[in-house]
């Protein structure tokens, strides 16, 4: 039995075949495949096949691992963050912040994108902070995405809203206006609608992080 095998390690071997793909079709150790296949010379051609088929094999395992890493470092993330609303849950400002990103905050894990999005500036000065203190995003780093209707002065709203959360025009994304419809009131006070976004799927885990805590610890 052990002779057939041989001989079949040797065929397949002088095909150019790797010993991963060996193995798939015959039981033995890797020492034992070395010694069947130590006088077994390969063609260029061969080599060059076997060549491209380590590195495809070593992608694999390196895309695999870095996958598993990424997926460790979002549990670690999220865990830390639960242990952390212990000794955070009686500050009044990181306790808003947590409840209203919950109700008004984008929670998709799909994409895991941080936006705040609301139409009161109180709300939105309270969650620039929030995110600046407790998120440890630097001001610099945060970005603001407006919605209007047309009727709306676009670069008095900007200013407006750059003057509510200390953030410069440079860091705003291009306003979104939105047509007016017949049917719609003229209410000229309305600022539109600010959304605060912060490019740091870290971060969301983290927020995650401290719902899921606040949860265990409410309920």
């Amino acid at each position: 039995m052990k002779y057939q095998e041989r001989l079949l390690a040797i065929k397949m071997r002088r095909r150019g075949k790797s010993y991963k793909e060996i193995r798939k079709v015959i039981t033995v150790s890797k020492a034992t495949l070395s010694v069947w296949l130590r006088d077994v010379r390969l063609t260029e051609k061969q080599k060059k096949r076997l060549y491209v088929t380590l590195r495809q094999q070593n992608g694999y395992r390196l895309a695999k691992r870095n996958q598993e890493e990424k997926k460790a470092r979002k549990i670690n993330t999220t865990t830390q963050a639960r242990k952390e609303v212990l000794s955070l849950v009686t500050d009044p400002l990181f306790l808003s912040g947590v409840m209203l990103y919950w109700a008004e905050g984008d929670k998709s894990e799909e994409t895991e994108d941080v936006k705040f999005s609301n139409s009161s500036p109180d709300m939105i000065r309270l969650m620039v902070r929030w995110f600046v203190k407790y998120c440890k995003v630097p001001k610099e780093k945060l970005r603001i995405a407006l919605h209007i209707h047309e009727l709306h002065n676009r670069r008095k709203i900007e200013k407006y809203w750059s003057d509510i959360t200390g953030i410069p025009l440079s860091q705003f994304h291009k306003t979104q206006i939105k047509p007016t419809s017949l049917g719609h009131r003229k209410n000229r006070l309305y600022n539109g609608t600010c959304c605060i976004r912060v490019s740091n799927k870290t971060i969301f885990r983290k927020i995650q992080g401290w719902k899921l805590g606040l949860i265990e610890h409410l309920l």
